[in-house]
């Protein structure tokens, strides 16, 4: 992992590390929280490549319903609280196979928008079947923590413009 997400809000420069965010949203979805990271770090070296981005300027829709990525968001752009997050399944992409579908992800900087989408090769058939499974035994949960925190590995392992293609 490298980097930080930097914001500014009230003529400050406002910097998140991955363990920022990840503190903020309590480690429970790990993978969530390096996803919302990275994303934000590609679109932002898109919208706004010059200058960090005013916090509160930054609108995200996601097909991706996880909490982490969701909490990931909030703490750098107060997007939840602002309400300028939105789950919006109509963004949901079946053409991109099980593995893909739901990690597309709208983000807008006042009129630019970019829609970013996972690459393939960093999501497993074993991440998704467990995330989806209702009901997990306390095995199971185990097993998804491990799948969520190599996840997360792999994500942050990768470049923020190897991750997502514009779609």
């Amino acid at each position: 992992m490298s980097g930080v997400v930097t914001v500014t809000e009230r003529g400050r420069e406002l910097a998140f590390s991955f363990e920022d965010m990840n503190r903020f949203h309590g480690g429970g979805s790990p993978a969530g929280v390096a996803t919302a990271f990275t994303v934000l770090q590609r679109a932002f070296s898109l919208l706004s490549p010059q200058d960090p981005p005013a916090r509160r300027s930054v609108t995200i829709r996601t097909a991706f319903r996880g909490p982490g990525a969701r909490d990931g968001f909030e703490a750098v752009t107060r997007a939840v609280s602002d309400d300028r997050f939105a789950v919006d399944r109509t963004l949901l992409r079946p053409d991109l196979g099980r593995l893909r579908e739901d990690f597309v992800f709208a983000v807008s900087i006042g009129g630019s928008l970019v829609t970013l989408v996972l690459r393939d090769g960093f999501v497993t058939e074993e991440f998704i079947d467990l995330a989806r499974t209702q009901h997990r035994t306390a095995a199971q949960e185990a097993q998804l923590d491990t799948l969520k925190a190599a996840l997360a590995a792999r994500i942050l392992a990768a470049p923020a413009e190897e991750l997502y293609d514009l779609a």
